[in-house]
């Protein structure tokens, strides 16, 4: 009999795989709606849909590998990366879905009240706040809509040898911001950024996907304590904000 593995699991939702399948439990279905809705117009590969039961989303499990993991090495190669950077080129080229993602909704005010809130608590020193907050403003100027994952961070990749064999959770796609996907995708694992515009293929700004980098690690510091998970931990998010310059 399979085990049950515990993929991820917090107070908002929880994966778990059963052999080849994952089931995603959530009890917010808008957040489902918009996962099966994006899967069906993303132009590049995701996990078939086996079935539906409210609260619960069955999906086939992918082909080979995450990409990685924040905080931890890499072990896809170089092509691996660039075939990763290929894949977003593709996506943000697709038409654009009929709604927002959420992911881009009052950033400029949640990422004020998060800084705020990271210096009132004392979870982080003022200055290094202060410093990332200066940063991430790049990343906050206007840009023209693509159609973005929203959280394509690299465990959301799949990989098998140097090709994608698809891309995970996509309950916050939508039309959204291109460099924010790149950010989201290299954060933590800058040696790597190269590959990834290069599999891209289009001139970027690169300092607005490392603006992409403070942006996300100071919305992600309080969400991560809530819910279990270390934004402390070596090469993970309070580092990033502490290597930006």
């Amino acid at each position: 009999m399979d085990e049950v593995e515990v993929v991820v699991a917090h107070h908002e939702r929880a994966t778990v795989r059963v052999g080849e399948v994952f089931l995603k439990i959530d009890t917010d279905q808008t957040r489902i709606d918009v996962e099966v809705e994006a899967m069906a117009r993303a132009p590049i590969p995701t996990a078939r849909i086996l079935w539906r039961k409210p609260p619960v989303l069955a999906l086939a499990a992918l082909p080979g590998t995450a990409l990685g993991r924040i905080g931890e090495p890499s072990s896809a190669s170089p092509a691996a990366w660039a075939a990763a950077g290929a894949v977003v080129r593709m996506l943000h080229e697709a038409p654009l879905p009929p709604w927002p993602s959420s992911r881009f909704e009052d950033l400029a005010a949640r990422l004020d009240g998060e800084c705020e809130w990271l210096v009132a608590n004392g979870v982080l020193p003022a200055d290094l706040v202060a410093r990332n907050r200066r940063v991430a403003e790049a990343a906050l100027q206007p840009s023209p809509r693509v159609f973005a994952h929203g959280d394509l961070q690299i465990g959301h990749v799949f990989v098998d040898g140097d090709q994608v064999t698809g891309v995970v959770d996509w309950s916050e796609a939508g039309a959204g911001d291109a460099l924010f996907d790149l950010a989201s995708l290299t954060i933590g694992h800058d040696e790597h950024l190269g590959d990834v515009v290069a599999g891209y293929g289009s001139d970027v700004d690169l300092d607005v996907i490392r603006a992409g980098w403070s942006l996300r690690s100071l919305l992600a510091v309080r969400w991560l304590l809530a819910h279990g998970f270390d934004p402390f931990a070596p090469g993970c998010e309070v580092d990033v904000l502490r290597s930006s310059v």
